[in-house]
């Protein structure tokens, strides 16, 4: 993609009802631009990050052996007035009339309507163990939308649901969910710390958050500091292997880690005091255990080996999609823009031509261009005809990790100059072995 034919309207000045620093920048690189209160449009760079971030969940989670479908955004009240939340959801849930008179609803999750589904299609314990997923648009009317995607009214999340004969295996389930959600985050470059939970709305005994540290989350955390030497990896995981998947949920959740809605300060206090950390976090996920409270409620029931019928066992499990925009860049940003883990970034590098018009300079970074292009990779060329310095704070703000500067200078020596947008650290080398480097960098991403 050339910067001269793309869409991209980037503002010089912080617009004055930003507070944080991802509202701030999401407008600044012309990522979203606001509809009305707590709805946004995505514009073309932050479509990009958001169909990424969206790709390795729908990657994880089949690599889990999750099924992947697409359920409506409008949902029939009766669904809820059966399993009895209607009335106690709350001023949160946009509730609609149709021209029929029929009462409808902006669905703020989907219990309701999977186990509908689920009860009008499986009647037998064989068609168990069973999970369906789907990304999709949810609202929730906010009081006070604010901090951009961050608290928004409108917002994209992958909701899926577990179906499973016993509770021994819905809480296999679970773990296969923490596991699949752990390998997520550490894609996207980020580290989500599950920690204790409230059931909230949803309900549940068994529920888990995922949080990423940072200075503006809006919940207060309380840890035991050895979480944070934690990582998953690139370890292979048999998600059909119980034993080895509730070994990764007692890795990750042994340690102390609760929110404040769950702290117990006699149990924090049995940490060293050297160990003992508070902080804030933001939200970016949350996986739940519920046992036959929808499926009782609602008629999902299968006949077992010997003829009985049974309520299934069930969970949910969300990942914010939308929220993870905000909350990467909260988590990686200076004050120059964003910085893209390699994982979720929108191209995978910026060349940046410093004499636009220059025969031997155009053709280089066209060269450029299209070896990367050759092998896979997208980079974004700024051919604008700019000042340099106008040029590198674009690349600055918008925040791709690597970028190929290219000048007449640089080209008589035979070189041109790569850069890390983290380190800031710049190299000098061959054309060829540029692009060498940036397809090594993504090989493993």
């Amino acid at each position: 993609m050339r910067l001269s034919r793309y869409f991209l309207p980037v503002l010089k000045e912080t617009p004055a009802d930003a507070q944080i620093v991802s509202h701030r920048y999401m407008l600044r690189a012309g990522m979203i631009k606001q509809a009305s209160a707590g709805i946004y449009s995505w514009l073309p760079l932050g479509y990009k990050v958001l169909k990424k971030i969206e790709n390795i969940v729908h990657e994880e989670q089949q690599k889990a052996g999750h099924i992947p479908m697409l359920m409506p955004t409008l949902q029939s009240a009766d669904l809820w007035r059966e399993s009895g939340r209607y009335d106690d959801y709350g001023q949160e849930m946009l509730r609609i009339t149709d021209r029929h008179d029929r009462d409808m609803l902006y669905g703020p999750t989907n219990e309701e309507l999977i186990t509908d589904i689920f009860r009008s299609y499986v009647r037998s314990y064989k068609d168990l163990p069973l999970t369906l997923y789907h990304i999709q648009w949810k609202f929730r009317d906010e009081i006070r939308p604010r901090f951009g995607v961050m608290r928004g009214r409108e917002f994209l999340m992958k909701d899926g649901y577990n179906f499973d004969l016993t509770k021994e295996e819905a809480l296999h389930a679970y773990n296969r969910h923490l596991v699949s959600y752990l390998r997520s985050y550490e894609r996207m470059g980020l580290q989500a710390i599950p920690m204790r939970a409230d059931g909230g709305p949803i309900g549940g005994d068994y529920t888990h958050e995922f949080l990423v540290l940072a200075e503006t989350g809006e919940s207060e955390v309380f840890y035991d500091s050895e979480i944070t030497d934690l990582t998953f990896g690139d370890r292979a995981v048999d998600f059909d292997n119980v034993a080895e998947c509730q070994a990764v949920l007692e890795e990750f959740t042994s340690r102390y880690a609760r929110t404040d809605e769950t702290h117990d300060e006699a149990l924090f206090n049995e940490i060293p005091e050297e160990r003992r950390r508070t902080a804030r976090g933001i939200e970016v996920g949350q996986i739940f255990y519920f046992g036959t409270k929808y499926s009782e409620a609602m008629g999902a029931n299968v006949q077992t080996a010997d003829g009985q019928q049974v309520p299934v066992h069930m969970g949910s499990h969300g990942i914010g999609v939308s929220r993870l925009l905000g909350a990467i860049i909260e988590a990686s940003h200076d004050d120059k823009g964003i910085i893209w883990p390699e994982g979720v970034t929108p191209f995978h590098v910026g060349i940046v031509n410093l004499r636009q018009g220059d025969a031997e300079t155009d053709a280089a970074c066209q060269a450029i261009y299209d070896s990367l292009t050759a092998l896979g990779l997208e980079p974004l060329y700024d051919d604008r005809d700019e000042r340099a310095g106008g040029k590198f704070a674009t690349m600055d703000l918008i925040g791709l990790p690597w970028r190929i500067t290219v000048g007449p200078r640089g080209l008589k020596n035979g070189v041109v100059e790569l850069t890390s947008r983290r380190t800031g650290e710049s190299e000098e080398m061959p054309a060829e072995d540029a692009v060498k480097r940036i397809v090594a960098i993504y090989e493993n991403v």
